[in-house]
């Protein structure tokens, strides 16, 4: 790869007059040693199951094998069509498809971790919902996908994506940077802005452990999935304004490792500490082990 910091990354767009989803296409095709069609073809296919995602978990049932979740996406749009959501309708809707895929994870279904199975649905939820408000092409969105996949290689190079090794601001945290720079490139941005995106994103997720109720990926981590990708849409529009990230975003990524670093075992998708521990969290845990062992029987 040309790049390994956010910085070099602008850098090397600026010298060669390319976005950010062009270098990464290009450094992904020679690291392969595969065609950049070929690569490119990859992506789209991708891009496909995420929208397949979004559609199921809006129209099918997304019960999860748990119990626990399930039909949240389906609420929250019924509740937006009623022209009741506080939020205007982009965001709304963004929120309602992650919820939807991230729905369907749990419910095992078919997803792309981008760049996890925890975080599955903020990428899509912002993507699909922007291509159908703007009317953006397919290819458009498999270009921007690499863009998000230049960010999330340089995050999970220099910090965290993995929940148990930093909290879930690596896995959350990661998809909201990623979804924020990205949606800035698709809106014309300049490749430093989207970086700036970056930055006021992971900025906003620093210290947010992982803490899944029963060990499962679905409380609550499905609703952060959905309020993420709000924050993805707030952190474009910051960074498209001209906002700025005061500290720079490669900074912000070296903070997110030390946090993680300091964070407790009981913080790091344990199921040891914060939501899972509470009592309502014990007893369903509690729950959840009678009907496992019931179903051994």
């Amino acid at each position: 790869m040309r790049f390994d910091t956010l910085e070099k990354l602008v850098e090397v767009c600026n010298q060669e007059g390319k976005s950010i989803s062009q270098i990464m296409l290009e450094d992904q095709a020679f690291e392969s040693g595969r065609s950049e069609e070929h690569e490119f073809q990859k992506m789209a296919e991708y891009y496909q199951v995420m929208k397949e995602a979004v559609r199921k978990g809006l129209t099918e049932d997304t019960r999860s094998r748990s119990g626990l979740t399930g039909g949240d996406a389906q609420r929250v749009m019924k509740w937006a069509e009623n022209g009741s959501a506080c939020l205007g309708d982009a965001a709304v809707k963004a929120m309602a498809y992650a919820l939807a895929v991230s729905e369907v994870n749990a419910s095992m279904g078919r997803i792309i971790a981008t760049p996890t199975a925890g975080s599955c649905g903020i990428i899509p939820g912002v993507f699909v919902s922007a291509q159908e408000r703007f009317q953006w092409s397919d290819k458009k969105m498999t270009e921007a996908l690499f863009c998000a996949g230049a960010i999330g290689y340089v995050i999970a190079n220099n910090s965290f994506i993995s929940g148990a090794e930093g909290g879930c601001q690596a896995e959350v945290g990661s998809a909201i940077g990623m979804a924020a720079g990205a949606m800035v490139e698709l809106r014309g941005g300049t490749p430093e802005q989207a970086v700036h995106a970056v930055g006021l994103a992971l900025k906003n997720t620093l210290g947010l452990i992982c803490d899944p109720v029963g060990g499962l990926v679905e409380i609550p981590c499905i609703v952060r999935n959905g309020l993420g990708a709000v924050t993805a849409l707030a952190a474009a529009d910051m960074a498209l304004a001209g906002v700025k990230s005061v500290i720079p975003s490669d900074e912000v990524v070296k903070v997110m490792l030390d946090v993680g670093l300091s964070m407790p075992e009981e913080h790091r998708e344990t199921a040891k500490g914060g939501l899972a521990q509470t009592p309502t969290g014990k007893q369903i845990m509690a729950d959840l082990k009678k009907q496992w062992e019931k179903n051994e029987v």
